[in-house]
């Protein structure tokens, strides 16, 4: 709703510092969608770790203390998300999802993403994704190199391996992923109401060829009765959804399970290649492990990596995703509040505004906590015994949350154990079965694309060109 109405009235003597920008009603909107966290950082030095902002008739408090987040995070009563998910979900994927409660959805994907099924699951895409990794260099000699873009590479493979371990489809893969591109690069002008004509034309095209593509009667070809696909469709039944909305929900759950994976991948691979002595670090770690693999089913990787701990790589994936998952969470102020900050500060917030919490500018990237945070560190989450370093620091003050890619609370992610899962199988197998280095061995990673800010994962503005070719004998890293 426009809150507009609220802010005519003077600031209260306790109310965080207000930044309406020049421009009426926009305010600041255009400089947060083009680049939300040069902006951020700029109005943090600015006000400090709280200030609100006039964003397309919202306006929004902006709190980037992580020692505060909890205040926010914990309260459901004069926070909520519901309002601010709906709108998205409907202009986004045109989807309207008025009966489902949040905590029944959560409690369906935990079903899903724990347990006995996330083995399965976990299981079911290392096949797909070896299968997918060899059918890629079929026909090629064992000293023949293709040519790729990383992150078409990973995206490609990652999403085509997901989308048939949940969704069971066997033959249309390749045009799925064509057509998710074309919509996920659209998406967040969607979010925002930013796109031209031209654009938009194109969104709703690729939006209804994906709800087509995924539609249960083009899904049911050789699929099991038992698919995570029609679970979540008998689970949308049981809550009172109808099918045209049913459909329409696949594709949202299509992009919140396989818009993550492959930037990730893209990103921690691009840092390997372009840190050598990292690449070594996992490389060494690699090698412990794949002596002690039997390449026989007997020894499946999956079992070999829930068996054996991967400290270097899981604090490279750590300093990966403290780089480039851009997560904001946000909450709608829906009764008056006084929020206390953890150094006794406290701020009274208007019912009707909006609260936005942003990880990335801190912990993520505050040299506060982070030294050097720009800079790729890839044992910045090991301590000197090999062991996971968790413990984070600000002002002398321990901190709770050192990095936050997954969110926090009762809105963390649900999936966080069957993603890094995947990813760690994947650079695992690219490792053990391909030779991969940079066509320019100059090269550097591409700049992030500011617009994903918010989004997830950030996704690079270009690629980095690399080179491939199967290993002469497998497990030779």
């Amino acid at each position: 709703s426009d809150c507009c109405g609220f802010h005519s009235l003077p600031l209260q003597k306790n109310e965080p510092p207000l930044d309406k920008g020049f421009l009426p009603w926009l305010g600041h909107a255009l400089e947060f969608g083009k680049d939300a966290a040069k902006f951020l950082g700029r109005m943090k030095e600015k006000h400090g770790d709280i200030f609100t902002v006039r964003v397309a008739g919202h306006y929004v408090t902006v709190l980037l203390d992580p020692n505060s987040f909890d205040s926010v995070l914990n309260d459901t009563v004069c926070f909520d998300f519901s309002r601010i998910k709906n709108q998205l979900l409907k202009r986004i994927f045109s989807l309207q999802l008025p009966n489902v409660q949040p905590t029944s959805e959560r409690n369906w994907m935990k079903q899903h993403f724990q347990g006995l099924s996330l083995f399965k699951f976990s299981s079911c895409m290392n096949t797909h994704l070896q299968n997918l990794l060899l059918s890629n260099n079929k026909g090629c000699g064992p000293s023949e190199w293709r040519q790729d873009g990383l992150f078409s590479l990973c995206y490609s493979l990652l999403f085509r391996a997901g989308y048939l371990t949940l969704f069971e489809r066997r033959d249309n893969s390749a045009e799925v992923y064509k057509e998710f591109r074309k919509f996920d690069d659209l998406l967040t002008k969607l979010a925002r109401c930013m796109l031209k004509r031209e654009e938009r034309k194109a969104a709703n095209s690729s939006r209804e060829r994906l709800w087509e593509l995924l539609s249960p009667g083009c899904l049911s070809g050789g699929s099991q009765g038992n698919s995570w696909q029609q679970s979540y469709h008998r689970f949308l039944q049981e809550e009172g959804i109808d099918a045209e909305m049913q459909k329409k929900a696949a594709l949202l759950q299509l992009w919140t399970t396989q818009c993550n994976a492959g930037p990730a991948a893209f990103w921690l691979l691009g840092f390997l290649l372009t840190h050598p002595e990292a690449m070594e670090a996992v490389k060494s770690e690699i090698r412990g492990l794949s002596a002690l693999q039997d390449t026989s089913l007997q020894h499946p990787l999956i079992s070999l990596l829930e068996a054996h701990s991967t400290p270097v790589f899981d604090s490279v994936l750590s300093e990966t995703l403290r780089l480039t998952a851009a997560v904001m969470i946000n909450r709608e102020v829906v009764q008056d509040k006084i929020l206390r900050l953890a150094n006794g500060q406290e701020y009274h917030l208007r019912r009707g505004d909006r609260v936005c919490l942003f990880p990335f500018i801190s912990p993520q990237t505050d040299p506060q906590i982070h030294q050097e945070p720009q800079v790729f560190k890839y044992d910045r989450f090991l301590n000197e015994d090999m062991t996971v370093k968790d413990t984070f620091y600000k002002d002398g003050k321990m901190l709770k949350y050192g990095t936050m890619p997954w969110g926090a609370g009762r809105n963390s992610c649900v999936g966080k154990e069957f993603a890094v899962t995947t990813i760690k199988q994947f650079v695992f197998l690219l490792m053990t079965h391909l030779d991969l280095e940079m066509c320019n061995p100059k090269a550097k990673l591409p700049p992030v694309n500011p617009s994903r800010y918010g989004f997830g994962m950030l996704q690079p503005d270009g690629d980095l060109q690399v080179r491939y070719r199967l290993k002469r004998t497998q497990h030779e890293i």
